[in-house]
C-alpha cells in the first residue's frame, strides 16, 4: 500500500511539474490576478500592470501638447453633506496616487503620491471606457455604423444567441443591455472577477460575452455592465475591419499629442481590454479630459465630432438622468460610457475602480485627474463617489472666482 501510495504521489508530482513548465506564464497571471487588489502591493501594481499581464503598446506621436504651469494650493477643506471636510485627509484617506488640475491650458497643482511619480503608467480601470466612446463615435461621424438602433448583432453575428441577441447598440453604449452581470470586485465569484480569471489563465472576453444572459427588458434600467463595454468594442472591430488599438492611434492618440505611450492590457488572443486596460501617465488622462472639456478640438483640429461628445454626455432617457429613481442602482447619471452628476452645469466625469477620476467642468474651464488605489471605492454604496464630486467642485470653484460649477 505504501509503495502504491508512494507512485501515486510521484505521478502526481510530475503532472504538476509538467503543469507548472507547461502553464507558467498562466499561473503567475493567476497569481497576480488574485492579489492584485490586496493592500501591500495595490499601489505598485497599479503602476506596473505591464509586468502582470500581456499588454499592447501605442507609441505617442513625438509631438506634444505642451501645458504651462501656474501654481495655486488646493482649498483647505470642502464641504459634503453640510459637513467640512479637510482636503489633505481626504487626499490621504482615499489612497490617492496622483492628483493634477488644469484651468485653462495651465496646471495648477500637480502633487503625487505613495512612492509613485509623474511618469507612472496607471491603469484607467473604467476610464477606459470612456476612450472608447470617443473612438466610437468618430466612427459614427465616418459612417462605418449608420444607425445607434441597430442590435449588435448585425455587426457581431457571434452573439446571436446570447443576451445580447436583438440588444440595440445604443442600449449598451448606455449600459441598458438588460445583461445580467455581477460587478461586485469584492465577490470572489462574481462575473467580474470571473472576467480577470480567465484574462489571466487564458481566455477570450469575446466568448465571455457571448456566455452572458438578459435579465431585464433593454432600455429600461441603469445597470452597470462592464462587459457591454467590450461588446462595443466587438461592433467597432467588426464594423471598422480594424484592430482596435490601430483605430484607437489613428483616430485619436496620434492627435491627442501625448506624451508618453498608451498600453492595453490583452486577453490571450491579443484583444485589448476596453473595458478598463489602458495605461497612462496622468498628464495624459488630464490632455483627454482637455480635449472633452474643449468640445472635441486640439488647436485648429476637431478630433472628435463635438455632436457626439453632446451626446454622449447628455440622458436622454428617464433611467439615465441623474437623481433617486426606481429604474437605476445609482443616482447618477449617464451617456455614452460618461457619468452625469446630480445639480449638473456642463459637468461630466470617467470614472474607473478603486478611485481614478477625470472630473470636467466646462463653465469652470477646469479638468482634474485623480488615480487612486482606494480599497474602500466601493463602501457605503459607492459614497467615494460623491465624496470627489464635492472635492473637485470645491477645487474648480477657487479657481473660478464667482462662476457657478453646479445647478442653483
Amino acid at each position: 500500500m505504501k509503495k502504491v501510495l508512494g507512485k501515486s504521489c510521484l505521478i502526481l508530482l510530475f503532472i504538476f511539474s509538467v503543469a507548472a513548465i507547461n502553464y507558467k506564464t498562466e499561473l503567475q497571471q493567476l497569481y497576480h490576478t488574485v492579489r492584485l487588489f490586496d493592500q501591500d502591493v495595490i499601489v505598485e501594481n497599479f503602476s506596473n500592470m505591464k509586468r502582470l499581464a500581456p499588454t499592447k503598446t501605442v507609441a505617442a506621436s513625438g509631438v506634444v501638447d505642451e501645458l504651462d504651469h501656474s501654481p495655486s494650493p488646493l482649498p483647505r477643506h470642502f464641504t459634503y453633506n453640510d459637513k467640512s471636510v479637510d482636503m489633505q485627509n481626504w487626499i490621504e484617506r482615499s489612497s490617492t496616487t496622483a492628483l493634477v488640475v488644469l484651468k485653462g491650458d495651465s496646471i495648477t497643482f500637480e502633487e503625487y503620491y505613495q512612492d509613485t511619480n509623474e511618469f507612472d503608467l496607471r491603469i484607467s480601470w473604467s476610464m477606459a471606457k470612456s476612450f472608447l466612446s470617443a473612438i466610437f463615435g468618430i466612427a459614427v461621424e465616418e459612417g462605418h455604423i449608420s444607425d445607434l438602433n441597430q442590435p449588435v448583432t448585425d455587426y457581431v453575428p457571434s452573439l446571436i444567441g446570447s443576451g445580447y441577441d436583438g440588444v440595440s447598440i445604443k442600449n449598451v453604449l448606455q449600459m441598458s443591455s438588460g445583461i445580467y452581470f455581477n460587478e461586485d470586485y469584492g465577490d470572489f465569484f462574481s462575473d467580474i472577477n470571473r472576467m480577470g480569471r480567465l484574462m489571466a489563465l487564458g481566455g477570450s472576453f469575446d466568448e465571455f460575452a457571448a456566455s452572458l444572459t438578459r435579465s431585464r427588458e433593454q432600455g429600461t434600467y441603469l445597470s452597470y455592465v462592464s462587459m457591454d463595454t467590450h461588446v462595443i468594442g466587438m461592433v467597432l472591430r467588426a464594423a471598422t475591419g480594424i484592430p482596435i488599438e490601430e483605430y484607437f492611434n489613428d483616430k485619436l492618440w496620434s492627435k491627442l499629442n501625448t506624451e508618453r505611450e498608451a498600453i492595453y492590457i490583452t486577453d490571450s488572443t491579443g484583444e485589448p481590454m476596453v473595458l478598463g486596460g489602458l495605461n497612462l501617465i496622468s498628464r495624459d488622462y488630464l490632455r483627454m479630459g482637455k480635449l472633452y472639456r474643449d468640445y472635441g478640438q486640439l488647436g485648429n483640429q476637431q478630433i472628435i465630432p463635438s455632436q457626439w461628445i453632446e451626446q454622449s454626455i447628455t440622458p436622454d432617457a428617464p433611467h439615465l438622468i441623474p437623481g433617486k429613481r426606481e429604474n437605476s442602482n445609482t443616482h447618477w447619471g449617464y451617456g455614452y460610457q460618461w457619468w452625469i452628476p446630480e445639480n449638473v452645469n456642463q459637468e461630466f466625469l470617467a470614472i474607473g475602480i478603486y478611485g481614478q477620476y477625470i472630473y470636467i467642468n466646462r463653465l469652470a474651464d477646469v479638468v482634474i485627474v485623480k488615480n487612486s488605489a482606494d480599497l474602500t471605492f466601493m463602501d457605503n454604496s459607492y459614497e467615494s463617489m460623491d465624496y470627489s464630486l464635492a472635492a473637485f467642485r470645491a477645487i474648480a470653484h477657487s479657481l473660478s472666482g464667482n462662476v457657478i460649477t453646479q445647478a442653483e
